[in-house]
């Protein structure tokens, strides 16, 4: 992959993959720096990213993973974020419906969690999710199934004047 291909690739998919992230972990700057992290790396691999079927795939992956293995590490060892991430920016105000869809979306199982993601917010159809997942489509199928139904419930309690009412094409 050449620079040019590669600064398109970053241009036209680094808002997108980080809203998609986000969606996944719940954190706005730890998922911004978790895809920057995963342009580094994919800038690094470009050779390997220029065999890839879906590049943005690759990236959104590499950045979950990163973002999966940062929490890990500091849950297991107890100790406050990193220095080097800095304090939280300030952000225009967001809007409501989709605060209320993140802070539901935090409370779902991890797998079900990322399923809708992937499928709701960044439009990959079951077999796409199924192979960057690893899983089978059968299990895609039924976590998208069970998280609509448990997100549906959620947003249903939380959301006055009821959001969950257009949860059906979320």
């Amino acid at each position: 992959m050449e620079a040019q291909e590669f600064d398109e690739l970053y241009a036209a998919s680094f808002r997108r993959i980080t809203s998609q992230v986000y969606a996944m972990i719940g954190d706005l700057d730890e998922a911004t720096e978790c895809v920057q992290e995963a342009f580094a790396r994919a800038w690094a691999n470009r050779r390997k990213l220029d065999k890839a079927e879906y590049p943005e795939a690759w990236i959104r992956t590499t950045a979950y993973r990163l973002a999966v293995s940062r929490w890990r590490r500091t849950r297991l060892a107890k100790r406050p974020t990193d220095r080097a991430v800095g304090s939280h920016t300030q952000l225009p105000a967001v809007d409501e419906s989709h605060v209320a869809l993140v802070a539901a979306l935090k409370k779902l199982p991890e797998a079900q969690r990322q399923a809708l993601v992937l499928h709701h917010i960044a439009d990959l159809p079951v077999h796409q999710i199924a192979a960057e997942v690893g899983v089978p489509e059968g299990t895609i199928k039924a976590r998208l199934s069970r998280g609509r139904t448990a997100l549906a419930a959620l947003l249903t309690d939380e959301t006055p004047g009821g959001l969950a009412g257009g949860m059906s094409h979320v």
